[in-house]
């Protein structure tokens, strides 16, 4: 039994090295500046709301994600890219102005309900990334920064 375990536990790191090889494009704009964004595109925003949405928000929602290491490790990478690839699909800060005026007030209602009722950032994401996690004060900060912008 004892034998039959080890080929198991051999097998299983294998099969674990192999997916290692397997990193899909990572979403990474090189420093790419957009005339599109959102923080660029509302130059009134206090310094602390966009270091807020920047730090919460945007690696999920732009362009760009500051990948910590341990993203780098399969099947974490894949889960990593799909939620990327799904909120983006939601939302892109960095393409803000590309969406009609009617999609614009949907999403900042849209982002004002999620943060309000700490929809988001995800625990999921909030579990492994610490600085993103928001308190009252700061969702009170970006919902009313957001409230005057309807």
């Amino acid at each position: 039994m004892k034998r039959v375990l080890k080929i198991f536990a051999a097998i299983m790191l294998l099969v674990f090295i192999a997916v290692q090889f397997y990193q899909p494009a990572r979403n990474a704009d090189k420093g790419q500046v957009y005339k599109t964004d959102f923080i660029k595109t509302h130059k009134t925003m206090p310094v602390e709301v966009k270091t807020l949405l920047q730090t919460s928000c945007y690696d999920c929602h732009s362009n760009n994600t500051n990948y910590q290491w341990y993203d780098y490790i399969q099947p974490a990478r894949s889960l990593v890219d799909k939620h990327i690839k799904d909120a983006k699909e939601d939302l892109n800060f960095n393409e803000w102005t590309t969406y009609s005026g009617r999609k614009q007030e949907r999403l900042i209602n849209s982002i004002k309900k999620q943060i309000e009722t700490k929809k988001m950032p995800m625990s999921s994401y909030t579990l492994m990334h610490k600085d993103a996690k928001l308190n009252d004060r700061q969702i009170k900060l970006i919902t009313d920064w957001l409230e005057k912008q309807e």
